[in-house]
């Protein structure tokens, strides 16, 4: 009974100030918004169990290889002969499988289009505990070499290609070429997650040769591998065993696996990754949004409860007791604060949309972001939790009035040295602390992602257009290959508006890279498995002058470095300085693939040319060889366009003459060379800017803060300011005692803020680029802004102050 008295009567209260009401309601609710939208990504991406049978004995099988770089050496792909070594001699797991990703060629049922395809071990969806929806998984003969090609393909692909015709199983498709039979269609919404989170259309069975494991099926790393752990098997003990294991494969080949290792990780530990850092940053960040939006609100209620203080005396005077006075001001907060959730959920919402619509496509699980029920569970409880937080300061500091003065004022007045002043100022300082810390977060994200985007990719990316060109073996080889290709760029290079047209493979900032060991020739004998790793890559002649990549030495290829010329190279600056500093290396010759100095087929490198940051604009480059595509084809090629004006617009006419040289080849991963770059730092971009917004957020609501206090501690010394004037005091002494006030606050506050700032922002060092976490630059001007702004934020009712009549003032009731 006496709770819905509480209630009704709160209800009344903030019916009665419907102002103050929509105030703490808008300012509670941003911050209850923004908390639920982190969450919603939070739940789905590191709460949420994968979808897959016993997710927690899922794990990723990594090779290590220590001889190659601090970025590569902890998690390489597989070469497939460890691989079965794995899988035949461990005891931990219950099945070991593998995949690669490869894109295929899908003709034959209307436009020829390229699809993403996966191939995997045939024990791959037993290894998750999945199991197609209509047809049956692969059979272990699958792997055999000879066996009928056969596929699986996704609920989409079958709604969207083929209309749900239940008849498809065993229907003959063309797959590169190749005719191959649909044996299952997986359920609806099963999307591989691992490596990473990606839509796959097709799945083909791996054929596994086990006759003749040679040295290149251990030192051509491809192979994702994943596991499911026997029960009772921890992580821990299936690591110890895959060393033992690593151990004994490095004794027996020596020249391929020295220095490897193995690593197991935990599927849903590996699919955040880095990931996990920046969602737990953000959430960091708005709960300090919703830390100062709950001090702001407590000082508006300490102001209220002061303003009450009268009618809190008169009802302890009549006998209520203290515990229902907290009660009943409690009972208003949590009211408030509930109002203030339905708004943050209508504001998350909106919030969450805009969140997946921002996010990179590299965020895992991102279709499962939504307002779930764990969602609506956490928006209740942070509704309660800051109603409780903000509203029982002030309803106990209300609780214990001075009945004497408070009976003695009259109705209208209140006192002079209002009550609570400590707890409001120390709120104060709280919100410039924790404002300057979120801004100090966000100052630095904000320089790392400048460094970022000032850092020179190598290349000109203008007017680039990108795409991939992927020829099935069975119908192109050698010759056939090379004609192809041929009349393709002569066609392109034709077109109106094309300036320059090259191929390469793998393309920069692109979803692959390809290394390969190399010995100079001259140097001491060296094993193999100790020669240093280069990139390669395969490229036409107009490839450099296409990317408009700077050659500093030496020659470009040309059409006649062909298959019976003398073997050429060409090297990036890394590699050139590093082997041959102070030197020519034009004539010198490097030696990949072969073991053996009798049978080594040396290139000599014609052409040095600048760096081009080919993985990521922070990684450091690597030593890179590029290679003529005449003397080494390849099927797989990046189609590079350089153009006059909007490369996009060239996408029709570029698709048409693919199709004039062959009708059944699609073109895919169609993207100008600067979307590429934007791609590569997409999830810096993401997180500065909503990293940006909340600090901005927070700095408003600061702002606000220092505002309220000063302004009602003006409307509470209104008489002694009267006073003051009234006996000679200036403007200038009335600006100096108002604003000082709230300096002083602000002062404090950033002082805290500065300090916690230097402990906390260290956490941060690995999202950083170029900048350290204690950037002193960074901190100075995060300061003056914040400084800046309570200035301001405290001459404002410093300024109405000076406009005080004394004779009104002295009448002030």
């Amino acid at each position: 009974m006496n709770t819905l008295q509480d209630i009704r009567y709160a209800f009344r209260m903030l019916l009665k100030r419907p102002g103050f009401t929509v105030i703490v309601v808008l300012t509670l609710a941003l911050g209850i918004g923004a908390n639920t939208t982190i969450f919603t990504a939070i739940d789905a991406v590191l709460l949420n169990p994968l979808p897959y049978k016993d997710p927690e004995r899922l794990m990723v099988v990594w090779e290590t290889n220590k001889q190659l770089g601090p970025e590569m050496w902890d998690r390489n792909e597989a070469a497939i002969g460890n691989f079965l070594d794995w899988r035949s001699r461990n005891q931990s797991f219950d099945q070991l499988g593998a995949l690669f990703d490869t894109d295929m060629n899908l003709t034959g049922v209307g436009e020829p289009q390229r699809i993403q395809g996966c191939v995997v071990t045939t024990n791959f969806f037993q290894v998750l505990g999945v199991q197609p929806m209509h047809g049956r998984s692969f059979v272990p003969e699958s792997e055999t070499p000879g066996s009928p090609f056969t596929v699986i393909i996704s609920h989409e692909l079958w709604q969207r290609q083929f209309g749900s015709d239940r008849g498809i199983i065993n229907k003959s498709l063309t797959l590169n070429a190749h005719q191959v039979a649909v044996i299952g269609v997986m359920p609806p919404g099963f999307e591989l997650q691992f490596p990473i989170t990606r839509h796959v259309d097709m799945w083909v069975p791996m054929v596994i040769d086990i006759g003749d494991l040679g040295y290149h099926d251990r030192s051509n790393n491809f192979l994702y591998t994943v596991g499911r752990l026997k029960q009772g098997v921890s992580q821990e003990q299936a690591q110890t065993e895959m060393n033992l294991i690593a151990g004994q494969l490095q004794q027996q080949y020596p020249e391929t696996n020295t220095e490897k290792g193995v690593r197991v990780v935990a599927l849903h530990k590996q699919l955040v990754g880095n990931v996990e850092s920046y969602l737990y940053m953000l959430f960091a960040a708005v709960g300090f949004l919703l830390l100062i939006a709950c001090a702001n609100v407590a000082g508006l209620l300490l102001a209220r409860v002061t303003a009450r203080h009268r009618e809190v005396a008169i009802r302890i005077a009549v006998g209520a007791s203290r515990w229902r006075l907290i009660r009943q001001l409690l009972t208003e907060s949590i009211i408030l604060s509930g109002l203030s959730g339905l708004l943050g959920l209508l504001l998350a919402y909106g919030g969450v949309k805009l969140l997946v619509s921002l996010t990179p496509s590299e965020v895992p699980r991102l279709h499962e972001v939504g307002l779930h029920v764990p969602v609506f569970l956490w928006t209740l409880a942070i509704s309660v939790v800051t109603g409780v937080l903000f509203g029982l300061a002030p309803a106990v500091q209300a609780s214990k009035p001075d009945l004497n003065t408070a009976l003695k004022e009259s109705s209208g007045r209140n006192p002079g040295s209002f009550q609570g002043s400590g707890l409001r100022n120390l709120l104060v300082v709280s919100e410039v602390a924790v404002a300057l810390l979120l801004l100090v977060g966000a100052g630095l994200m904000t320089k790392s992602f400048l460094r970022l985007q000032q850092v020179d990719p190598g290349f000109d990316a203008t007017n680039v257009l990108s795409m991939n060109i992927a020829l099935p073996t069975s119908k192109y080889r050698e010759q056939r290959l090379l004609t192809f290709y041929d009349q393709l760029f002569e066609r392109v290079k034709n077109l109106p508006g094309v300036k320059s047209v090259a191929g390469i493979n793998p393309l920069p900032l692109g979803n692959s890279n390809v290394s390969d060991r190399f010995v100079v020739e001259g140097a001491p004998f060296v094993a193999l498995a100790d020669r240093p790793f280069a990139g390669v890559r395969v490229i036409t002649p107009d490839y450099f002058q296409t990317m408009s990549i700077p050659q500093l030495k030496g020659r470009s290829f040309t059409e006649q470095d062909r298959e019976k010329t003398p073997n050429v190279i060409i090297v990036n600056e890394a590699l050139a300085s590093r082997y041959w500093p102070n030197q020519d290396p034009i004539g010198k010759r490097l030696g990949f693939f072969e073991e053996d100095p009798g049978k080594q087929e040396w290139r000599e490198i014609v052409g040095v040319v600048g760096n081009v940051k080919s993985k990521a604009l922070e990684i450091e480059v690597m030593p890179e060889a590029y290679f003529p595509y005449r003397q080494v084809p390849e099927n797989f090629m990046n189609l590079v366009v350089r153009t006059a004006s909007d490369p996009v617009s060239m996408v029709p006419a570029i698709r048409s003459q693919v199709l004039s040289v062959d009708k059944d080849q699609p073109v895919s991963d169609i993207m100008t060379m600067e979307q590429r770059v934007a791609k590569s730092v997409a999830a810096k971009r993401f997180v500065m800017s909503l990293l940006g917004a909340f600090s901005i957020l927070a700095l408003g609501l600061a702002a606000v803060g220092i505002y309220g206090i000063m302004a009602y501690l003006v409307t509470q010394r209104t008489q002694e300011i009267g006073v003051r004037m009234a006996l000679g005091a200036q403007k200038r002494d009335v600006l100096r005692l108002i604003v000082g006030k709230g300096m002083a606050l602000a002062v404090i506050g950033t002082a805290i803020g500065l300090i916690a700032s230097l402990a906390l922002t260290r956490l941060m060092r690995s999202l950083l680029f170029e900048v350290t976490p204690t950037d002193w630059l960074t901190f100075v001007m995060v300061s003056v802004v914040l400084l800046t702004v309570a200035l301001l934020a405290s001459y404002i009712p410093a300024r109405r102050a000076t406009k005080v009549d004394p004779l009104v003032a002295l009448r002030y009731e």
